[in-house]
């Protein structure tokens, strides 16, 4: 068995990033929280901490924590049901798209929000990579474009995120005076959001017949700073329809591409656990973001 002494000193020092930082946070000495992921390791039979800057988790680290993020969440849980005093808040750790976090997410759960003693600890990842974090026992849950259950999981269908190719009447003048061709987009000023980003490659291959050979590419990854900054006019760029409706309604921006879209089908994953805290936080996520997405569309 193992001492949960232990593998709280292991997951604050993962959680804090260094010896010291969880020492202060443990009320122990960076010698003491040393001597206990050490002895965690003993226990272990095997390395569980990379030493670097910031100590990294190895594959039977991300378990060992796994398990322990998932007991303090049944922990706290057992302690509501038992109508133990709470002194503070639980940590509900979730993975979320950037898109996702910019537009529907806290509409959908701010109600959970305002009536549970829950923080959220979120780790924000592309849609297709947000699993990993969860398959690593990162977070307990997450917004995912994948359809399928992981092991040990439940998923649940959030609703479709449609994404358009925006611009202003003034870019769409300058840039596409005959429409959107091959040869007027590798020359046209684009935003994009970074490298993993491949949304418009795909929308205007499926288009235009064949994918740009190059792009004049600007790169911004934040969600928030993405709308205003297509409606500066510079560039054009890929958004979803919940963030582009009021500057389509009031003018600002126009679909490029009309009639075509690329869509992104959201689900939530979480670990297949007896909590009550776990289930609340999911049925009012899961109808929240069927209602707002539903919305936007």
């Amino acid at each position: 068995m193992l001492d949960y002494k232990l593998v709280e000193a292991f997951a604050v020092v993962a959680a804090e990033g260094g010896f010291e930082k969880a020492g202060r946070s443990l009320g122990l000495t960076q010698s003491a929280v040393s001597q206990r992921v050490k002895l965690l390791e003993e226990t272990a039979g095997c390395v569980l901490l990379v030493r670097s800057s910031p100590p990294c988790p190895t594959p039977a680290g991300r378990e060992v924590l796994k398990l322990y993020r998932q007991v303090r969440h049944l922990e706290d849980d057992l302690a509501a049901g038992l109508g133990m005093e709470s002194h503070g808040f639980s940590s509900l750790p979730v993975g979320v798209n950037a898109d996702s976090l910019a537009t529907w997410f806290f509409p959908a759960v701010n109600d959970f929000l305002d009536a549970e003693p829950v923080l959220l600890d979120l780790r924000v990842d592309d849609q297709a990579q947000t699993h990993r974090l969860l398959r690593d026992g990162e977070v307990l849950g997450c917004v995912s474009d994948r359809p399928d259950p992981m092991q040990g999981c439940a998923v649940h269908s959030l609703g479709e995120m449609k994404y358009r190719l925006y611009g202003t009447s003034a870019y769409k003048t300058q840039w596409f005076p005959d429409g959107v061709t091959l040869e007027a987009v590798e020359g046209a000023p684009m935003l994009i959001f970074n490298r993993k980003d491949v949304m418009h490659a795909t929308l205007l291959a499926g288009c235009l017949g064949a994918e740009p050979d190059g792009y004049a590419a600007s790169w911004l990854p934040s969600s928030e700073l993405f709308a205003p900054t297509i409606a500066s006019g510079r560039v054009c760029g890929m958004l979803p329809d919940q963030q582009a409706a009021p500057y389509r309604e009031r003018g600002e921006l126009v679909d490029l591409l009309p009639g075509h879209a690329f869509s992104v089908r959201l689900h939530w994953h979480c670990w297949n656990l007896e909590s009550g805290g776990l289930g609340r936080f999911t049925a009012v996520l899961v109808a929240g973001a069927r209602r707002e997405l539903a919305g936007g569309a």
